[in-house]
């Protein structure tokens, strides 16, 4: 008798279930008048939208089929779309579905001059993006596209030089791209005409910190008489003539040509009192978007920045929305931008990659902010200051995640972004997601507002790739406490104390992240952050700064080839740094007050305690060979019995960083690691890599005469790669550096130890022997 009923019930509850949710299909060969069932699928993602709000189940699936959806507009989902309902978007089990915000073009290709082809279209198109096989083209360019060039894909000094303007004879339309001239972002500027050979230009408001176009770094796009390289193309409004220089292998009759039209794909939009809800997208692919560099200026407070916000997906006004397992590529601007309002939105899975901005921002209003500010110069008087603690409205985001996601080759265009961007938000979690090949930082939080972020287990390297002075993680601080000047801080917080706090209002949270910055520090706490937990991070490269903040706490960190950074100290900073491993001795810049301890940490570098001793720090720390268990392979935990453990060290996981869904790891590269090159510098014989040159220490008699050393001191260059940073230095085999910045190196520890205080200028004065004679020159560092 039982088994019957236990039957009747699951019958009863699979019923039920099939009740409670329907399903709409969507198919590129279906139609829109059609039912929307599996067998007659509608054609659109608009017509099955339009059937939600007055779906009978409270939850719909939309379900496309394989295929690429292109959408003119954004689609737009709001509480009246959905009137209740929850919704999922989600690609059929197994079956690529592409969203993308191009256009198809079906040109006829004729010959022009030479290899360019050329194709008559509509006149008056907007082409920002041309797409040919579902990658994007360069416009026509100078100068031209080179992979290997560090920024921009290269750049040059005479981009928009009298002589070079002279040679074009209507450049309107046309784009100057530059970096910022301390490389701190980038600059971007649409041509309206010329005069002579003078551009007329409008843009750069791209960048909060305004200045000058760096002298070197910048190109031009978008000009004809530019169209010269393989892949590059010019469309003439006026007349409706596409020309393009065939990419090397591609026949241009059989390629299929797209051209983006629309800057987003997906918004989700609701308000704070009436929020769009419970939306789900899944398995999705998003491409195609237009480059929105020209909208990027409003400014996020007192920070470096400026946004646009916008994406492939917008969600503003929402809750309890997610995106998962979906691919962002291919895009002219953001993949995910969480906008104001948002509270519990989801963002896991995915892998993101090739995409002109960041790839997720979670930005909220400064309407929510007490007392704003938006220049960096700008201050706001105390008497007027609301010194009320926290936010002033709830129109930010908030209880957000990006959850393991891979994100890489991001900022192809726009410089002054992030693997994941937060400002004026509060308690965002940030974990395990693996971030590379980056222009600026891998996650970069731009303000204190209002704290109670968590990120944890990410791995970020490959970062700061295009820019300088800046971090693998960044952030700034510049709350309402904050002045460019040290003594008016002081004093301003001796009149009101808890006034630092007042807007990081929670502590912030690094904790077991992997971090690996090129030109720059690992961990960069920049103008004003304060009130961070920072615990169970590597550093491979840069260290760990410290600028003018307070209530910072950091501990049991690994500091690889590199130090502790403090910078512009406050007299009440009441910082902590111990239980860290460094490997060389700390590097201070104005630091009259250390904090409230620094102490009990470990230090690798010969004499680097003594250092730290002599400035009355560290009466209770070690020095030493820490004993890791294989640091040449990334396992930087240290042995039983290392000295490290009585100093208070404790081991953290090294297996733990990054991406944890097995197909986003398969996917994703790894940091290069190489181990305490202190450590091993120090063995006879060893030789380092070091900006694409084999080094060694001058060690013995023959190297010392060969060189016309008057002794064993310096560093030999045995072999330097052409094209190398070395080779563009002027450095060759045979050379000895013997001094750095006016600083005598005994070998190759020691000059890697002072470079490494230097990095983030990009440049170093060297003096060396080159030809038995005493030369100085300047090393690029990048």
């Amino acid at each position: 008798m039982k088994k019957p009923v236990i039957l009747l019930l699951i019958w009863m509850g699979l019923l039920t279930r099939s009740y409670s949710q329907m399903v709409i299909y969507v198919a590129p060969d279906g139609n829109d008048a059609a039912a929307g069932t599996a067998a007659r699928p509608l054609q659109t993602l608009e017509a099955a939208l339009r059937k939600v709000a007055t779906a009978k189940s409270p939850e719909v699936t939309i379900r496309l089929r394989a295929g690429r959806y292109a959408l003119g507009q954004p689609v737009i989902i709001t509480p009246d779309l959905l009137n209740g309902h929850r919704l999922e978007i989600a690609a059929a089990p197994n079956e690529p579905v592409v969203l993308s915000g191009a256009a198809p073009l079906r040109p006829d290709w004729k010959p022009w001059k030479g290899p360019i082809l050329q194709a008559s279209l509509a006149k008056g198109l907007t082409i920002d993006q041309l797409y040919a096989n579902g990658l994007p083209l360069p416009m026509a360019r100078y100068p031209n596209a080179t992979p290997d060039a560090r920024v921009f894909n290269g750049t040059a000094a005479d981009a928009i030089s009298p002589r070079r303007v002279r040679t074009w004879a209507n450049p309107a339309g046309g784009y100057v791209h530059a970096l910022h001239q301390g490389e701190w972002g980038d600059f971007h500027y649409r041509i309206t005409g010329k005069s002579g050979d003078s551009l007329h230009l409008e843009g750069g408001w791209q960048n909060n910190r305004p200045a000058p176009m760096h002298r070197e770094h910048r190109f031009v796009e978008n000009i004809f008489e530019e169209l010269d390289a393989p892949g590059e193309w010019f469309y003439n409004a006026d007349t409706g003539t596409l020309y393009c220089y065939p990419p090397t292998g591609m026949d241009l009759n059989t390629a299929r040509f797209e051209r983006s039209v629309s800057d987003g794909l997906i918004r989700i939009t609701g308000t704070q009192k009436a929020p769009a809800e419970h939306v789900t997208l899944t398995g999705l692919t998003f491409t195609g978007t237009n480059r929105t560099f020209m909208l990027t200026r409003e400014p996020l407070l007192r920070s470096d920045w400026t946004i646009y916000r916008g994406g492939a997906v917008l969600t503003e006004g929402a809750r309890h929305c997610v995106i998962r397992n979906c691919t962002f590529q291919y895009l002219g601007g953001h993949a995910v931008f969480v906008s104001r309002f948002n509270r519990a939105i989801t963002i896991e899975h995915n892998h993101i990659h090739h995409i002109g901005g960041n790839a997720v921002a979670f930005v909220g209003s400064p309407d929510a902010v007490r007392s704003p500010a938006f220049r960096y110069e700008d201050k706001v008087p105390v008497a007027d200051m609301d010194k009320t603690p926290g936010p002033k409205t709830d129109n930010y985001p908030a209880q957000c995640t990006a959850h393991d996601n891979l994100i890489h080759h991001i900022g192809t265009i726009e410089k002054q972004v992030a693997g994941v961007e937060i400002s004026m938000a509060m308690a965002i979690t940030v974990s395990h997601n693996t971030i590379y090949q980056v222009p600026r930082a891998g996650i970069n939080i731009g303000d204190g507002c209002w704290g109670g972020h968590d990120i944890a287990f990410n791995d970020v390297f490959d970062t700061v790739l295009e820019t300088g002075d800046h971090g693998a993680f960044n952030s700034w601080g510049r709350d309402r406490f904050w002045l460019p000047g040290i003594s008016d801080v002081n004093a301003l917080v001796e009149q009101y104390p808890t006034l630092p706090l007042a807007d990081v209002i929670k502590p912030i949270t690094l904790r077991n992240n992997r971090f690996h910055c090129e030109h720059g520090w690992d961990i960069d706490l920049d103008d004003g952050s304060s009130n961070y937990h920072i615990s169970n991070n590597l550093c491979l490269n840069g260290g760990l700064k410290l600028r003018e903040g307070f209530n910072r706490t950091v501990t049991n960190n690994i500091l690889v080839n590199n130090t502790f950074h403090p910078h512009v100290w406050y007299a009440k900073s009441e910082d902590i740094f111990e239980h860290n491993i460094v490997t060389t001795g700390y590097a201070p810049i104005r630091v009259p007050v250390w904090g409230k301890r620094v102490d009990h940490n470990f230090f690798i570098a010969p004499g680097a305690l003594e250092q730290a001793q002599a400035r009355h720090t560290d009466p209770n720390s070690m020095q030493g060979n820490p004993q890791f268990m294989d640091d040449a392979a990334g396992d930087f935990r240290v042995k039983p019995g290392s000295k490290a453990l009585a100093a208070g060290f404790r081991n953290f996981p090294m297996d733990a960083f990054g991406v944890v869904s097995p197909a986003l790891r398969k996917l994703a590269a790894r940091p290069a690691i190489t181990g305490i090159q202190l450590l091993a510098a120090g063995k006879a014989g060893a030789t380092t890599v070091w900006l694409g040159a084999t080094i060694k220490n001058l060690e013995t008699l023959g190297e010392q005469s060969a060189s016309g050393a008057p002794d064993q001191q310096g560093v030999l260059l045995v072999s330097v790669s052409p094209n190398s940073l070395a080779a563009r230095s002027g450095l060759e085999p045979g050379d000895v550096i013997r001094q750095i910045n006016g600083q005598a190196v005994a070998g190759v520890a020691e000059m890697l130890s002072l470079l490494q205080t230097v990095m983030w200028q990009g440049h170093v004065k060297a003096t060396m022997l080159h030809n038995q004679q005493m030369k100085e020159v300047e090393i690029r560092l990048k």
